[in-house]
């Protein structure tokens, strides 16, 4: 069995939702308090054993390689004022195995999977969405990559959903569980209206799959949005050879639209040692003043609140 060495993270879409702080920003840069959502995802596949990392990107994401390069001024300017926690920070994005390809045309995700094609070879390897960061004792890559260690086979990561907000995810029609928390699945959907959506079982993300799905991917048609879908490709390989799909029941924050951005914000802010404390007392004073403002306090503020006192 080969080990599963190396990860690709699809990084080319326009953020369209985030303009017009992204027309000529990588959304994928956007700094979750004070480290970009992009640095979340290659410390996953790092802290979960992948070796080789290959970014997609495209148009205007050049910030995206100069973060992960060395910048000997900054650097030395550090040293220089013995700022060395600084440093040390700055350092954490340097020396990976860092690689990157340009997907010139966004023809959907599959066709940006499809780039990675050379860098793969005929290994099994990780697609990793930017848009979803995971939190859990295990990272979830690595729950895959175990997963793969037992089935020798793809499997997808999946995580239950409301069932109205179906018609948002490649969703997967599951069987009988094969072994604890991985899924037989009948097929996979992307983006079915609820009313025919096969389970609440929704793709987040984070796939394994085997080198076989590059074949399938430079003959699949355009599906929903007129676009490459990798979850089309994913369920013609399970006609052929098994893909699992893993339960998630870790924590999942959703950074790919404005209300999900904030959220992750707030909530890593209360947890980050600079401003934890400060966040704290603002959230609190922020429940007082809506409270008296409306009589009565928004209910996510609230949560928060009771979280705070609790600690």
């Amino acid at each position: 069995m080969q080990k599963v060495r190396k990860a690709v993270i699809p990084a080319a879409g326009l953020g369209t939702r985030f303009l017009p702080a992204t027309k000529a920003m990588a959304k994928e840069m956007l700094p979750i308090v004070d480290k970009p959502t992009i640095q979340f995802i290659v410390e996953e596949a790092i802290n979960s054993g992948i070796e080789d990392i290959l970014i997609i990107t495209g148009k205007s994401k050049r910030p995206i390689e100069d973060h992960f390069d060395s910048n000997p001024e900054l650097e030395e300017n550090l040293k220089e004022k013995g700022k060395l926690d600084l440093l040390e920070l700055v350092e954490e994005t340097t020396g990976l195995n860092l690689f990157f390809v340009r997907q010139s045309y966004p023809k959907g995700l599959g066709h940006a999977v499809l780039q990675a094609k050379a860098f793969v070879g005929n290994e099994p390897f990780v697609v990793m969405l930017g848009d979803d960061l995971m939190k859990d004792e295990v990272p979830l890559t690595k729950q895959l990559i175990e997963g793969y260690e037992k089935t020798h086979a793809s499997n997808i990561a999946v995580m239950r959903v409301p069932h109205e907000e179906t018609s948002r995810y490649g969703i997967i029609d599951p069987e009988a569980k094969a072994d604890e928390g991985l899924y037989n699945v009948r097929k996979f959907v992307e983006k079915p209206d609820p009313s025919e959506a096969p389970s609440d079982l929704a793709i987040i993300g984070r796939y394994l799959l085997t080198p076989e799905i590059f074949s399938i991917l430079e003959k699949q048609e355009p599906g929903a949005g007129g676009e490459v879908q990798l979850t089309d490709a994913i369920d013609t390989l399970n006609k052929t050879q098994r893909v699992f799909a893993l339960e998630y029941t870790g924590e999942r924050y959703d950074v790919g639209d404005k209300f999900g951005f904030l959220k992750t914000s707030i909530e890593y802010g209360l947890t980050h040692p600079q401003v934890k404390d400060d966040l704290k007392e603002f959230i609190l004073e922020l429940a007082d003043e809506l409270e008296e403002k409306d009589g009565a306090k928004n209910e996510a503020v609230g949560s928060l609140e009771e979280e705070i006192i609790e600690e």
